[in-house]
């Protein structure tokens, strides 16, 4: 199991165990592990990440609130900042106002760049000069042209990077030092993530909280946005943290599939979701994603354990909701 951490400010991520009403729900490790009192295998919990969107007039609605939503339900703390604290217009229709100008602004862990009139952002010289004297930033991010302003800055110098399709060709002509790719949803550089346009920033923020707190979390995330649509690992992948890089195929996911019992003598059809690589439970036509944590241990949306319990023969006979709780049977 994992050595319990002291809530060091110098320490970015922490372990848990998904949560289960019991008094491990409050104690975080630094090592990954199993949980000795609930027997669940711990997951990524980020610890007071912040994120600072920078918005400017015109700012693509879809470009920075798709992220937006992405961070929000992950838990990190988001906040706007713009270079004064005047309101803006996103696309000449949604007025928001800053929560702080670059004068005023708290430091961030992860500073992200949206597109939508971005050479206001990125021809702002005091804007840049702004940019360029945050310290300590752990990830750079930006959506769409919000690669001009992390270009101008200098950031992706030496880098790979991507922005909306109808800039490609200005981003490349006008910053020789950053190598320009084209037809890819996202560039991941390790500590620089650029996207494509609009939707893709979505994609892109699912990506970071996969490699920040787990392929899970970013599952999770996509289910509750109802954002069918992901494909995981869809970008150009260049850094050496892949999160994809340990995912069950479906050969290990057909020893799951079949009906089995559930609660109130009613059964279920638990299938394999091949686009999410998942097990999927079908009840009245509804599909619930249970995702896999270590061995024959799942957890379902909610972070709660599911684990599957194999006869001397190695074949699957059934599952607990909780670890020693009560066995549902599988019938088929």
């Amino acid at each position: 199991m994992g050595v319990m951490s002291q809530n060091s400010s110098d320490q970015a991520t922490a372990y848990v165990c998904p949560p289960c009403n019991s008094a491990c729900d409050d104690i975080t490790y630094n090592a990954p592990g199993t949980c000795q009192h609930c027997n669940m295998p711990f997951v990524k919990k980020e610890m007071s990440k912040t994120i600072a969107f920078y918005l400017q007039d015109g700012v693509e609605v879809l470009d920075f609130s798709g992220p937006m939503e992405v961070f929000s339900y992950a838990g990190y703390r988001v906040f706007t900042v713009s270079a004064t604290k005047d309101p803006i217009k996103s696309q000449g229709i949604l007025t928001v106002v800053p929560d702080y100008s670059i004068y005023d602004a708290p430091k961030a862990d992860i500073l992200a760049f949206f597109g939508g009139n971005s050479q206001a952002a990125s021809q702002n010289k005091e804007v840049i000069t702004w940019v360029k004297e945050q310290k300590d930033i752990e990830y750079h991010f930006s959506v769409c042209t919000g690669a001009f302003v992390l270009a101008e800055a200098g950031i992706l110098d030496g880098k790979v990077a991507t922005t909306f399709h109808n800039a490609l060709s200005d981003l490349e002509t006008n910053y020789p030092k950053v190598d320009v790719r084209k037809n890819v949803r996202y560039v991941d550089n390790g500590e620089v993530i650029t996207t494509a346009g609009i939707s893709a920033g979505i994609d892109g923020a699912l990506h970071l909280v996969a490699k920040l707190q787990g392929i899970n979390a970013a599952k999770r995330t996509a289910f509750y946005m109802e954002y069918d649509n992901w494909n995981m690992g869809n970008g150009l992948l260049l850094s050496e943290s892949n999160p994809y890089a340990d995912q069950k195929h479906d050969v290990f996911f057909k020893d799951f599939e079949g009906v089995y019992q559930y609660k109130n003598d009613t059964t279920f059809n638990l299938k394999y979701d091949k686009n999410q690589e998942n097990l999927l439970v079908e009840i009245d036509d509804v599909f619930y994603p249970i995702y896999h944590e270590i061995d024959d241990v799942f957890s379902d949306v909610n972070s709660e354990y599911v684990g599957f319990l194999r006869n001397p023969s190695g074949e699957i006979i059934g599952y607990q909701l909780e670890k020693n709780g009560e066995i549902f049977k599988k019938l088929d």
